[in-house]
């Protein structure tokens, strides 16, 4: 161990080979890491965060290699040293924590058996030791009852609980540097709040140094010290969290704040600023500044004739910035859309209108262990979409929002109740049973586009296919219909040719979307389209969302746990939990008091990307019933931190109209807005 920091990255270069040459995908990066400190590493996908956090561990691949630099870590370097050297550090003095927790536990294997091997392993400690270890590990990532968890596999456990266990295993033997690669992307917004929470307090109590990699910039605020920013491979900022979310100084650091919606605004007070282009490939690196090709402010010859140093920004000595004009930009404000708020047109005619929607999935019988329960996915559901308005619906995963989805688009059929399409009853109907003109006026945008696109087929045969299927005949000339669809959604007609492995993920969603366009719909279904996507790729789905219902008025259900972007684009929003809707109204009434307290508890979980927003964290603690549970009260009781008594366990909540505006509880409004405080407003941060 050495006085200086736990961790020295100094000018590292990172190369792969790849078909058309060797790359150096990170040209040089320096930075350190002290101690007990989080540094938040952040930008888009291709940016080369994970592969500086490989190179840390040296799990580049056979096509990877340190190509200079150094990497020192409690006074050792880690690029020189051999595998002995590296068994001894991983696992025990650096671990990591991956994205997809499945990519660290093991299927076949007891959660238990995986958690003992660390520590075995590693220190040599007997197998009675590590139980009891893991036993206490366990306890510390707040799981309930450790040995029962310790006899099941991964895939009996919830999401949450995966991440809790591999962030369990990562620390059972007290690793000095935590690496943590997106551990939250994917997660619910609650059981991403406890991650986070979880994840600052086992660091006050372990004292290990966390480099945390991710894209939600609102994480990185709720868990970290410090902040780096790269682009194409390098650091074009670094500095307090607070400086770099209240006061950056680089473009890009700029653009990314400005892709974020807030809970305070929507798309008729703050329209959100994509940033323009994409992340150039790493191949041909230009002399100058590796952003200048999308940046707006960019003065030829100046930013493009030589490489850019990093500089401490002056009376700042813990800021720093890749940028020649770093002094000479305006003073960057979070964007406010407070003076240009109206009000929208009325409600309209209702194009989708759904009344007492139940489905139930009747389980496959199984002979040897006996008959199951029903599963009531949806209970008792009454929704409405008007005519070129957007409805948001809004929950937790399992509360039923993609069964709704399901048996709009006809994936699934109703069990009882309703669904009315623009006068037409089809909560009975499958898709294969509706006629083409039904068809045409509702089509879906999944979560995945690769489950849209065929990998074996450009993206203009499946474009042209919908053309064909939806239209009820060949368009008399196939390639200009594609190429039409294509600039509808802001794509080159060149991409037609492109099968979907050769897209970004972004240039994916943006085809999927235009599959859906090919029958002019009505109606579009967007089943979290944005939630695994980049914030500039996010803001420019979104943007065109909007844009696209504008044009062709059309309507649009939109299902995410994105409550910030629903906030940024919802008319209506529809609060589900465990199948029923706890809470329904314009998206301005339900982001303000009166809320159902699960409402409460879901935006109390946001993660704001501002250092200076105040806001109570509000816990949901207690057991969600089973799926083939039917509680006979609120199904919100079990978790409910305003629970008022027996009432809410006996008795369903009765359904309180405020105007335009309902809410299913058994505590009063007028008490509700007594007990809560506005969750959605960032205090004004002065610049």
């Amino acid at each position: 161990m050495t006085d200086g920091p736990l961790l020295d990255v100094r000018d590292l270069r990172i190369a792969y080979t790849t078909r058309a040459g060797e790359a150096l995908v990170v040209p040089g990066v320096s930075f350190g890491l002290n101690a007990g400190e989080a540094l938040g590493l952040v930008g888009e996908s291709g940016c080369g965060k994970s592969t500086v956090a490989l190179s840390i561990v040296r799990y580049l691949g056979r096509a990877g290699r340190i190509a200079g630099g150094s990497i020192r870590f409690e006074g050792r370097e880690l690029t020189t040293l051999d595998e002995a050297g590296l068994r001894a550090i991983r696992g025990r003095r650096i671990a990591m924590v991956y994205q997809d927790p499945m990519a660290s536990l093991n299927p076949v294997m007891t959660v238990g058996r995986q958690l003992v091997e660390a520590p075995m392993t590693h220190e040599g400690v007997s197998a009675s030791a590590a139980r009891a270890r893991a036993l206490a590990m366990l306890a510390e990532v707040k799981l309930a009852d450790p040995e029962a968890v310790m006899d099941r596999y991964p895939h009996q456990l919830s999401g949450g609980q995966q991440q809790r266990i591999v962030i369990a295993m990562a620390l059972i033997t007290g690793p000095a540097l935590l690496i943590m690669d997106e551990p939250t992307t994917g997660l619910d917004v609650t059981v991403e709040a406890a991650v986070l929470d979880l994840v600052r307090e086992l660091r006050s109590r372990h004292r290990s140094a966390i480099l945390f990699i991710s894209h939600n910039l609102g994480s990185v605020v709720r868990v970290c010290d410090r902040v780096a920013v790269m682009y194409r491979g390098e650091l074009v900022e670094e500095g307090p969290v607070r400086r770099i979310f209240t006061s950056p100084r680089h473009p890009y650091t700029r653009g990314l704040l400005d892709c974020l919606p807030t809970l305070g605004s929507d798309k008729r007070q703050a329209p959100l600023v994509p940033i323009a282009g994409q992340v150039e490939s790493s191949l041909a690196r230009p002399q100058g500044c590796g952003f200048a090709g999308r940046c707006a402010h960019v003065e030829v010859g100046r930013c493009t004739a030589r490489p850019i140093p990093s500089a401490v920004v002056v009376g700042e000595p813990d800021h720093r910035v890749a940028c020649v004009r770093a002094d000479e930009l305006p003073r960057w404000s979070r964007r406010s859309g407070a003076d240009a708020a109206h009000e929208a047109g009325g409600p309209g005619e209702p194009m989708v209108a759904v009344q007492h929607l139940t489905k139930i999935y009747e389980p496959r019988r199984r002979w040897l262990r006996g008959p199951r329960s029903p599963v009531r996915a949806v209970r008792d559901v009454e929704l409405a979409a008007a005519r070129g308005r957007t409805l948001a619906i809004v929950g937790e995963s399992g509360c039923g929002k993609s069964t709704v989805a399901k048996v709009l688009s006809g994936l699934e059929v109703a069990t009882a109740g309703t669904v009315v399409l623009d006068g037409v009853e089809v909560g009975a109907l499958a898709v294969d049973a509706r006629a083409a003109a039904l068809k045409r006026k509702l089509q879906m945008v999944f979560q995945n586009p690769d489950s849209t696109l065929n990998p074996s087929h450009t993206v203009g045969y499946a474009i042209g296919r919908a053309l064909r299927r939806l239209q009820g005949r060949a368009p008399a000339d196939p390639a200009a219909g594609v190429a039409r669809l294509l600039e509808v959604v802001k794509l080159s007609p060149a991409l037609a040719a492109r099968k979907p492995r050769h897209l970004s993920g972004g240039e994916k969603q943006r085809a999927a979307i235009a599959r859906a366009l090919a029958g002019d719909p009505d109606v579009i279904v967007a089943d979290e389209p944005v939630s695994a996507l980049d914030v500039s790729v996010q803001a420019a789905i979104v943007n065109l969302l909007t844009e696209i219902q504008a044009a062709r008025g059309a309507t649009l259900v939109f299902i995410s746990h994105d409550l910030a972007i629903v906030r940024y684009l919802a008319d209506t929003v529809a609060v589900m939990y465990l199948g029923t809707v706890a809470e329904l109204g314009p998206v301005e009434r339900v982001f303000a008091p009166p809320y159902h307290p699960y409402t409460e508890a879901l935006l109390s979980a946001v993660p704001v990307p501002d250092p200076d927003h105040a806001g109570a964290r509000i816990l949901l603690e207690g057991r969600v019933p089973r799926a083939d549970e039917i509680p006979r009260g609120c199904p919100f009781a079990t978790r409910c931190p305003r629970r008022v008594g027996p009432v809410c366990d006996e008795t369903p909540p009765p359904v309180q109209q405020f105007g335009d505006h309902r809410i299913a509880c058994h505590i009063p409004g007028d008490e509700l807005s007594r007990l809560q405080t506005p969750l959605v407003q960032p205090r004004a941060v002065g610049r």
